[in-house]
């Protein structure tokens, strides 16, 4: 029966569509057989009905033959699209981001600065952080807008928190992706002050690694933030804000008309 090992060189070996090596089987070492010759009748039983090759067989959606891949042949049998309407993926992407320990606050277009007010109120936050393509008008009173000039990790460690907007959100891991865009600014911004603020809207929410993938560019700097920074030692004890913000709260924004610019 194949084993473990078998079925990862198997699949590596598919991957890079080479042939299998001949068996590895050591030869026998013992004398040579010096009797007669058999002279009975030849085997008459049934062929052995093991499997010919180590590697498995076809089982579940991301095993394939090489015609079922793309043109390099690499099989491409996983999921590569969700099926949830908005509401569904607003929902998914809520529970697992507090699963993570963020804190969510859904909101409509017209009230994200009710939303993010709320946020920075309750947090005690005055000196902030905002990207320079962030346009956020309407902060509650007394808030300090810090522009990031080049603010050194020393500056940034020092302010309240930091708001950002975000390029795409996986309803399915409860991740968020930063692409260092203008309303999301460079990545000591989402890294250094310990209380991040990300605003994320409706339309920049998918369901799965894939849907996300074909919206980024790789050759932009990604940052993947799947809750606060946390880590553990070897006695499992977590500890949070050890290498980025020590609270993650998102503004979720749901689907909803614009406000008027009058309004």
């Amino acid at each position: 029966m194949p084993t473990a090992r078998d079925e990862v060189l198997a699949r590596i070996r598919l991957a890079l569509r080479s042939p299998a090596p001949a068996s590895t089987a050591p030869a026998s070492t013992g004398p040579a057989t010096t009797g007669p010759a058999t002279t009975g009748p030849a085997t008459t039983g049934p062929a052995t009905t093991g499997p010919a090759s180590t590697g498995p067989a076809s089982t579940g959606p991301d095993t394939a033959s090489p015609r079922d891949g793309d043109a390099d042949g690499v099989p491409r049998g996983y999921r590569t699209q969700g099926d949830l309407d908005t509401q569904l993926l607003l929902e998914l992407l809520a529970e697992r981001l507090r699963d993570y320990g963020c804190a969510v606050r859904r909101t409509v277009p017209g009230e994200v600065m009710t939303a993010v007010g709320e946020a920075l109120g309750r947090r005690g936050a005055r000196r902030i952080v905002v990207p320079p393509g962030l346009d956020l008008i309407g902060l509650p009173a007394g808030t300090e807008i810090v522009a990031d000039d080049g603010l050194s990790p020393a500056a940034l460690d020092a302010v309240d928190g930091v708001i950002t907007g975000a390029a795409v959100a996986i309803a399915e891991t409860g991740t968020i992706v930063l692409d260092g865009s203008p309303d999301q600014g460079r990545r000591a911004l989402s890294l250094v002050p310990d209380y991040h603020v990300c605003i994320v809207r409706a339309e920049q929410v998918v369901a799965l690694v894939p849907e996300a993938m074909a919206r980024l560019t790789p050759e932009r700097p990604l940052t993947w933030i799947s809750g606060p920074s946390a880590t553990s030692d070897i006695e499992l004890d977590r500890v949070q804000g050890v290498h980025g913000p020590r609270t993650l709260e998102v503004i979720l924004v749901e689907p909803g008309p614009e406000p008027h610019p009058n309004s």
